[in-house]
């Protein structure tokens, strides 16, 4: 039998806020001494009082706009009860009535990119989102051996839990539901995302079902991924392992598991809970959640062109290719580094050269700064760093464009300007690096090359045409590089029918 595979996902980020969501304390927990960002209210102690972190409810709604839900304009707190060493309070404050965000939707890229068939139209799916709610992290268990350390510094930082529909059918999609959404929260601004440090986990929730059926299947949940591999890697073997029981008549459990990655297998870790043993009720601690028509639209305002968006215009007024768009918006300040650049071609030039701009400034970052950062262990979020500014890579594109360098020579310049931060103009006049389009002075150097090679010429001359390449990189290096390599290949050309006439 043909199965189908129906998957939720549940989705945790920790919002990058300076305090933690009901307290003072600092939310900077990663790398701290365990326990010292604690005080009496996230520590659960009696008579504390929480106080609701209001850039916290900021950033949230951001996210909920950005995943196009509907934003709740009354909603309140509840504790959500349970009992394990992590949880000082004996509960969880977080929504489930009336969350903040609700009614959603995401676009997805799903294209195979394994095919590498990058000059089609893009594949796009919509997932909705159920609901995105604020709520409290937990603090930090560490085993050892047969004793258990726990660590409260995490526990109050806000968290934002955003869960899908059963929208989702492979692991592939998953995968893309995962990156769309950690690239969204790192455009916001509003979260690192790094799954490897916590800031973003997933859960998902996922069941198989005969191919046509319409009826759910037993549901398991995979707890805590911590990389967007091990998301699809998890959701592939588990997968496998249910159309393996199901082929043998076997029942499958609805259970809570985790990923073992070094043996890349799930594990049993409980009976999943249901929302009822939970014991929701409303938070006596703290006032209901009112959000005004005019805090709503001034974050509106604050938010910036999501990647998808970007790619689309990237695609439409810029003619770049859709392998280009997404590298270009893989990153948001790679994104607004790229637009610098073309702000400064675009001064009052007709579109088709604007457009020609474009494409050079994208091959440019795709090659030597991308190349640059890595060898420099610069990571992409720090491109506004780098000492070659915007408005310079244009200048030296424009230095190729008029042909006062080559290509060859660009390459070489802008690696000094990578290094140095010096203007391309200025290292051309230092190094006397501008490009040789002299036709007079080219011709004698072709003579040259042509009297220093006849085998080569023979051989040209009797059918053989790669020896032209050979030819030609004789001529450049006999311009030490600078030679005008459109110029010299056309020079050559003409010397060399003279010599079959």
């Amino acid at each position: 039998m043909e199965y189908e595979v129906v998957i939720g996902m549940e989705t945790h980020v920790e919002l990058d806020t300076n305090s933690k969501m009901f307290c003072a304390c600092s939310a900077r927990f990663f790398g701290a001494e365990p326990n010292v960002n604690v005080c009496p209210v996230c520590l659960g102690m009696p008579g504390a009082l929480p106080v609701i972190n209001k850039r916290a409810v900021e950033f949230a709604i951001m996210v909920g706009l950005a995943l196009n839900c509907k934003i709740a304009r009354h909603t309140f707190w509840e504790r959500k009860s349970y009992w394990y060493p992590d949880l000082p309070k004996g509960y969880q404050i977080s929504q489930y009535q009336y969350p903040l965000a609700y009614d959603g939707w995401i676009e997805v890229d799903v294209r195979d990119l394994s095919t590498g068939n990058w000059t089609e139209e893009s594949t796009r799916k919509r997932i909705r989102i159920r609901r995105a709610h604020l709520e409290e992290d937990t603090g930090k268990l560490t085993h050892v051996g047969d004793k258990s350390y726990v660590d409260y510094n995490r526990s109050g930082v806000p968290l934002l839990e955003i869960v899908t529909e059963p929208d989702i059918r492979s692991a592939d999609e998953a995968y893309a539901y995962l990156s769309a959404l950690q690239q969204i929260v790192r455009y916001l601004g509003v979260s690192t995302g790094d799954m490897e440090k916590g800031a973003m986990r997933c859960e998902p929730n996922m069941s198989l079902r005969p191919r046509g059926s319409t009826d759910f299947g037993v549901k398991v949940e995979i707890k805590n991924l911590n990389s967007l591999r091990a998301v699809r890697d998890a959701i592939a073997y588990e997968i496998r392992r249910q159309m393996a029981l199901l082929e043998r008549g076997e029942a499958v459990r609805q259970v809570t598991l985790g990923w073992d990655e070094a043996r890349g297998v799930t594990v049993v870790q409980r009976e999943k809970e249901s929302a009822h043993d939970y014991r929701y009720f409303p938070e006596p601690d703290l006032p209901p959640l009112e959000v005004e028509e005019a805090w709503l639209d001034a974050l509106r305002q604050r938010a910036p062109e999501l990647a998808l968006a970007r790619q689309d215009r990237y695609r439409r007024d810029f003619g770049l290719s859709a392998y280009d768009a997404t590298q270009l918006t893989s990153d948001r300040a790679v994104a607004e580094w790229f637009e610098q650049v073309v702000t400064c071609a675009a001064d009052s030039a007709p579109a088709d050269i604007v457009r020609a701009r474009a494409k050079a400034a994208a091959n440019w970052i795709q090659t030597e700064v991308f190349r640059l950062m890595k060898a420099r262990s610069t990571p992409l979020a720090d491109i506004a760093t780098v000492k070659v500014q915007p408005g310079q890579l244009f200048q030296l594109i424009s230095l190729v464009e008029s042909q006062t360098i080559n290509t060859n020579t660009a390459r070489q310049i802008f690696e000094e300007m990578f290094d140095t931060g010096a203007d391309p103009r200025a290292i051309v006049e230092s190094r006397g690096l501008a490009q040789v389009s002299d036709e007079g002075a080219l011709r004698a150097v072709v003579a040259q090359v042509i009297d220093a090679h006849p085998d080569q010429v023979r051989q040209f001359l009797g059918g053989q045409e790669k020896v032209f390449g050979f030819l030609v990189g004789q001529a450049m290096k006999a311009t030490k590089g600078k030679g005008n390599a459109q110029l010299i290949n056309r020079l050559l050309r003409e010397a060399l029918e003279g010599r079959r006439a």
